[in-house]
């Protein structure tokens, strides 16, 4: 089977909880970084599904959207769970990074550099605590530190990468020490990064 992962080379959750998952099952696969002109191609040729990255070829053929793709890999490489329950509630933690990404995004195409650090001190101030709440609340409740289960899972690639990228200093407005009251979920950040 051939596998190619296409997304902007950027390290983003989205694309990241894909490939970081087949890296660690040992599957074989291109990871793509379609640059400007090659995205528009892409959009234009309609093989995007829904106009946007990331997207999987397995074998030629698309699957599109972050849950789809990530599942795929999951299941692949032994991250994603059998059990049907289990199962729902990582797609629980990839739905709940969703909306956390989706309550940022509109910060991204703010123009005025002051405007936008606004906007991001008050999700920092207000939202991003009690999403960052909901994801220590889950972890305090496994006795294994990971989200699901007894072992790493998608959902917990997915949570590690969006931390990183939600305390990593590139969002202005964002304290990089936004996870600190959150020990549950620091301990996690810290666990995975090991990993």
């Amino acid at each position: 089977m051939k596998l190619e992962l296409f997304y902007f080379n950027f390290p983003f959750w989205r694309a990241e909880v894909s490939r970081l998952a087949l890296h660690l099952g040992g599957i074989p696969f291109v990871s793509q970084h379609p640059d400007r002109e090659m995205f528009r191609a892409m959009k234009a040729s309609g093989e995007l599904s829904f106009g946007q990255l990331p997207i999987l070829k397995v074998d030629g053929k698309v699957i599109a959207q972050t849950g789809a793709i990530a599942r795929f890999c999951g299941k692949l490489s032994g991250h994603y769970p059998s059990d049907p329950f289990l199962a729902a509630k990582v797609d629980e933690v990839i739905d709940a990074a969703t909306d956390v990404s989706v309550m940022i995004s509109p910060t991204m195409r703010i123009r005025d550099a002051d405007e936008k650090r606004a906007a991001r001190e008050q999700l920092a101030n207000e939202k991003l605590p009690q999403w960052l709440g909901y994801f220590d609340q889950i972890l305090s409740l496994q006795e294994s530190g990971y989200f699901v289960g007894g072992s790493l899972t998608i959902a917990d690639i997915a949570i590690w990468r969006l931390m990183g990228w939600i305390s990593g200093g590139i969002l202005d407005g964002i304290p990089k020490d936004i996870l600190d009251p959150f020990t549950h979920l620091k301990a996690h950040f810290n666990t995975v990064a090991s990993i």
